[in-house]
């Protein structure tokens, strides 16, 4: 059984890490020390300590003669391929400022004649490393193309945002879904020292971490390769970086491919917590029609065991060694499960009944492999730079928003939304949201090839199709299946997206069947 998690670790792990819209739930009841004031009328703002997290530096005096875009790429050999280091200026609003960060790179190199030029690569988060993702990128039909992952600001090798560990465990180990308002509080403290230890370790990292700012440190790269054009894959939250690079640099947009899209439209048709919902129901429907299941005989039966066991673990947690499988742990599993499809259902339907049955080994894994929790209770970054990222992206309305959007996403979705909990990282957040960037449109842009699955859990299908329309030069490829990101999965799927950066791009929609 040991084998057993550590593999499926993985698989739940590059599903959610490497392409995850990441959601946040938490663990065990732990109360937080109240070290930071909690601020019910706006974000708890504090002054930005002067800090320097890795790779931070003076901006070199040759910039002044060569410019950031006139830098030597020193490619090295490394483990997957050739990496390289640059720097970007720290404020693209002041690119002449004092201070420059790291951005790291790696490149899988072109095995085919002709070279065609580069395919840059984000597996989205945000918070996932890019660098990693490229040397799993599936490049079958593309060997003409180097293949380049980055990791953007803040993120892995990269300049990164720095967290404290011990204040992320206090954090997942708060109750998700509160019942009363002293769980409710230590939720909202917890998230407030999070944010405030966060702006401790990286200073003014914080203030220059958007979308827009990633975006900017991307069309750089584009020009340091030497091409032309930007030809880009972009999975998940990859998908908002790549649409907002057609709407801020139409002209230089090559083959956009946006996979899983995300809500670019601000209105939000269908709210996250719908896609989850409908992804269970999906798994209940599956499961019961499985010989092997033992959750029960119909959709409506499997989604009852799932449902009382989510109630009783708020109660009655389940002991794992020195921790405990908790109602939030449980529901962190279910969700980072339902992020893949069918080919590993069967982990979670067995997730379930052991779980039902007294053992709470595996799906407390599962959920550790989806908080980057190591075995000595330290954390990766993704989560770390999750916040930091979406927080300056995104104005909040406060903590009585985020429980005006939990009531409303309960009444839809009677799983995902009662037992998700309110979103309470940006009202916690001690850094203004950036200025408004005005909306996403490409004018101008070369057709843009916008994927979506229609069992998508983090991004719902409704998504790509108001994606594709609202850029104007969309073209939508929809996948009929389960699961997260829908590149690598299905072999239509495949061959539209590799004949589409051969410049075969589709003239109307096209759909894809598992």
């Amino acid at each position: 059984m040991i084998a057993s998690v550590t593999v499926l670790a993985v698989i739940v792990g590059l599903t959610a890490a490497a392409f995850g819209a990441v959601f946040v739930q938490r663990s065990t009841p732990t109360e937080p020390p109240d070290d930071n004031p909690i601020n019910r009328d706006g974000r708890p703002l504090q002054p930005v300590p002067e800090v320097t997290p890795d790779g931070m530096t003076e901006r070199p005096a040759e910039i002044d003669e060569l410019g950031w875009d006139g830098q030597d790429v020193a490619w090295q050999p490394c483990e997957g391929g050739e990496c390289a280091e640059v720097l970007a200026p720290l404020d693209w609003d002041d690119p002449a400022g004092p201070t420059a960060i790291t951005l790291f790179m790696r490149k899988v190199p072109a095995t085919q004649s002709p070279r065609l030029g580069t395919i840059f690569v984000n597996p989205g988060g945000p918070g996932g490393s890019g660098a990693d993702f490229a040397t799993g990128f599936d490049r079958t039909g593309l060997e003409q193309y180097d293949i380049v992952g980055w990791d953007p600001r803040g993120v892995g090798a990269s300049t990164p945002v720095v967290c404290s560990d011990t204040d992320m465990e206090i954090l997942f180990n708060q109750d998700s879904s509160p019942d009363d308002e002293a769980e409710r509080e230590d939720l909202m403290q917890a998230e407030v020292n999070l944010g405030a230890s966060c702006l401790e370790n990286s200073g003014q990292l914080l203030e220059n971490i958007s979308t827009v700012d990633t975006v900017q440190d991307l069309d750089m790269l584009r020009s340091l390769v030497g091409d032309r054009r930007l030809n880009y894959y972009g999975a998940s939250y990859g998908t908002e970086v790549g649409a907002r690079y057609a709407s801020m640099f139409p002209q230089t947009s090559g083959r956009l491919v946006l996979d899983s899209a995300v809500d670019i439209t601000g209105e939000e048709e269908v709210a996250q917590s719908e896609g989850f919902q409908r992804a269970l129901e999906n798994f209940s429907q599956w499961c019961a029609e499985q010989e092997q299941c033992v959750l029960g005989g119909s959709a409506e039966e499997v989604m009852g065991v799932v449902t009382d066991l989510t109630v009783k673990l708020d109660s009655e947690p389940v002991s794992v060694g020195n921790r405990s499988l908790t109602q939030s742990a449980f529901v962190t599993a279910v969700a980072q499960m339902l992020y893949s499809d069918e080919s590993v259902w069967s982990y979670l339907g067995q997730g379930v009944d052991d779980a039902r049955n007294g053992d709470g080994q595996l799906m407390l894994a599962i959920a550790d492999s989806y908080w980057n929790r190591n075995d000595d209770g330290s954390y990766g970054g993704l989560l770390k730079s999750f916040n930091a990222i979406r927080c300056l992206d995104e104005p909040d309305e406060g903590y009585a928003g985020a429980d005006a959007d939990a009531a409303a996403a309960a009444e839809v979705s009677p799983w995902a939304g009662r037992f998700m909990g309110p979103d309470y990282g940006c009202p916690s957040w001690p850094v203004a949201a950036i200025e408004d960037p005005g909306p996403i449109e490409a004018e101008g842009a070369e057709p843009i090839l916008v994927v979506g699955t229609t069992g998508d859990s983090a991004t719902p299908y409704e998504n790509a199709v108001s994606m594709a329309d609202q850029l104007g030069v969309g073209r939508l490829l929809t996948f009929e299946g389960n699961g997260h990101v829908a590149y690598g999965r299905n072999e239509c799927v495949n061959t539209t997206i590799r004949d589409y950066f051969l410049d075969r791009v589709p003239e109307d929609e096209t759909t894809c069947s598992a």
